[in-house]
């Protein structure tokens, strides 16, 4: 009788499990590049300022 289970001995029917271990166990073939630090921050500082400038309106308009 052949052995089905797989090395391990656990049987997953959708093979799902083998896939996600198949994918995690597989190294990067080049270093990942580091994003510059400056570019996120740049973003993240003009997202408030406009929120501020939203709020402001809004508050702006509530009182007139």
């Amino acid at each position: 009788m052949a052995n089905t289970q797989g090395p391990q001995g656990n049987y997953d029917p959708a093979g799902s499990t083998q896939m996600f271990r198949a994918f995690v166990d597989e190294a990067p073939q080049e270093p990942q590049q580091q994003a510059a630090s400056s570019g996120p921050r740049v973003g993240l500082i003009i997202g408030v300022i406009v929120a501020l400038l939203v709020v402001a309106g809004v508050a702006y308009l509530a009182v007139k």
